[in-house]
């Protein structure tokens, strides 16, 4: 899972593996060591108990949360993002869950076998 957080905005990117994970299992989880302190975390799971994305941040790890039948639906779905806003204390914090393309640049050592094929889904949705 890759994550990109840009002001009010995060973004995380599944590949296919991790999409069937979320439907699965309930949760993806990615942990970055840092060289000190501790590791920053970073999940996304499903909530079949709210009807909205969420956001938290507790104990060094981003949580973002999707409605089950919003995961469910985008799992099995050609659609690209799930996407969702949550109220923040001066504005909106904008988050979006999408499925990962193949780089359109090869960086070296970047593995993209298990990423969506672009061709097969409906880019722009």
């Amino acid at each position: 899972m890759k994550l990109r957080i840009r002001g009010n905005s995060i973004r995380l990117r599944l590949t296919r593996g991790e999409v069937q994970d979320l439907v699965t299992a309930g949760k993806v989880v990615e942990l970055t060591r840092l060289p000190v302190g501790p590791a920053f975390g970073y999940q996304l799971r499903v909530d079949s108990a709210s009807g909205a994305v969420t956001a938290t941040f507790e104990a060094g790890v981003l949580g973002v949360a999707v409605p089950k039948s919003a995961a469910d639906a985008w799992a099995a779905s050609e659609e690209v993002a799930i996407q969702g806003e949550v109220p923040v204390a001066d504005g909106t914090l904008t988050i979006l869950v999408e499925k990962d393309f193949p780089c359109l640049t090869v960086r070296a050592g970047e593995d993209d076998s298990d990423a969506f094929a672009r061709d097969r889904l409906a880019v722009g949705r």
